[in-house]
């Protein structure tokens, strides 16, 4: 009995697309696949309200928040204070915000998931402040960045360099510091120049900041061909001796040491107590004054990221002058974040909404720590060149001919 036509017609294209199945099945060339939506080739804009709010008439003082340590003596965080408080006299000698001065609100807790959020909310809705400066690193900086953006107001980092807080595409979030993926790619470079094919290991402490900077040094030596023989974690400084002899057992021609600048200076000075003569480079806390104190000698011709050069200005002298000792990039940084709040509010006047757009527009901004460039995510896009350490002393460093730092990946720029 033969088929209907419609039948027919019916097998034949089941028949045709199971054949299509088959071929798709089978290996072939892959192509790159575009994602969806990429957050870096557009600039992150608030489009809600805000703008169109008045500006108060009974501000006695305009209040900004300082999300980190503010006493002088804390070892990590005390000169970053001490900087906020030289931008903020010198702003107010300038007349503040139209004979208004401006105030630091500070907030803090030594276990900052814990109370962090407490603190940075306080600010934002009891104190109403109206930017936030803080946090010090990249994870109090994503505890602060969950209050503002919904709160809808500026954060200002001067101490993180993770790339993920801007890739949350929070419109309010700025970093005064280059990104781990500007400041990984050129290390490996010159790394991969020195060691000419020679074995390397990473020692890293197992905090957020230094397990993404590894992982931008990863995808930077991936591109390059380079690969680490080991990594070791270091989890505190009683574990240093237990990684320092595996590393004089692995025999490496060069270390890479990522941690925070204590851990940092205690693996380099048992490094070389224990004899081992290799090459260290190290991630951006090697610039830091904690670590040039700690390390002494033993850091001499460490290679490492340079986020900032002392250099002879009036911030720097009366840095020194109060506390004693030059500004390392912490303290620069956390300067120029002021100075570019206090900028950003006699621009826009007292709105958060128009304090944002106006940080935006202030790009490019030259500051101590270095040019301010921000991308579409609020990332400063600056590139990063190398340091190293003669005599305790910071200084550039001429990277090793031949040496080519892969692309980065850049986000362009805010348009104007």
């Amino acid at each position: 009995m033969p088929m209907p036509k419609g039948l027919a017609l019916l097998v034949a294209a089941v028949v045709a697309l199971c054949g299509v199945g088959r071929a798709a099945d089978s290996p072939g060339p892959r192509t790159k696949e575009k994602p969806f939506f990429d957050a870096r080739s557009r600039a992150t804009e608030y489009a809600g309200p805000g703008r169109e709010t008045p500006e108060p008439t009974d501000v006695a003082e305009v209040l900004l928040g300082y999300f980190g340590p503010s006493d002088p003596a804390d070892r990590e965080g005390g000169d970053a204070w001490r900087a906020a408080q030289l931008a903020l006299e010198e702003v107010n000698r300038q007349g503040g915000y139209r004979g208004t001065p401006f105030r630091l609100v500070p907030g803090w807790s030594d276990q900052p998931w814990k109370d962090g959020a407490t603190q940075v909310t306080r600010m934002v809705y009891r104190q109403q402040v109206w930017a936030v400066l803080g946090g010090p690193d990249g994870t109090t900086t994503h505890l602060a960045e969950q209050v503002v953006a919904k709160a809808r107001l500026p954060l200002v980092s001067p101490g993180s360099t993770d790339r993920t807080a801007n890739l949350a595409n929070v419109p309010w979030m700025f970093s005064m510091l280059p990104g781990d993926h500007l400041q990984a790619p050129p290390l490996a470079a010159e790394l991969a120049s020195v060691l000419a094919g020679g074995p390397f290991g990473i020692i890293s402490g197992e905090d957020h900041d230094a397990r993404q900077f590894v992982l931008e040094f990863h995808r930077a030596g991936t591109a390059l061909r380079l690969q680490a023989q080991w990594q070791y974690v270091c989890p505190s400084e009683r574990h240093v001796p237990e990684v320092v002899a595996k590393v004089l057992d692995a025999k490496p021609a060069a270390v890479v040491i990522v941690a925070g600048a204590t851990r940092s200076a205690a693996v380099v000075a048992a490094l070389r107590k224990a004899g081992y003569a290799g090459r260290l480079f190290g991630g951006p806390a090697f610039g830091r004054r904690a670590f040039l104190e700690a390390a002494g000698r033993d850091a001499e011709g460490a290679v490492f990221p340079l986020l900032y050069l002392p250099r002879s200005s009036r911030f720097a002298e009366d840095f020194a002058r109060r506390c004693g000792h030059p500004p390392d990039y912490t303290a620069a940084c956390t300067y120029d974040a002021v100075k570019l709040i206090a900028d950003a509010v006699r621009n826009a006047g007292l709105n958060r909404a128009r304090i944002a757009d106006a940080l935006r527009e202030l790009s490019p901004w030259q500051g101590e720590c270095g040019a301010v460039r921000w991308d579409g995510l609020g990332s400063n896009a600056r590139p990063v060149p190398l340091g190293t350490i003669r005599q305790g002393r910071l200084c550039p460093h001429t990277p090793t001919s031949g040496a080519a730092a892969p692309a980065a990946t850049q986000t362009p720029a805010h348009p104007r």
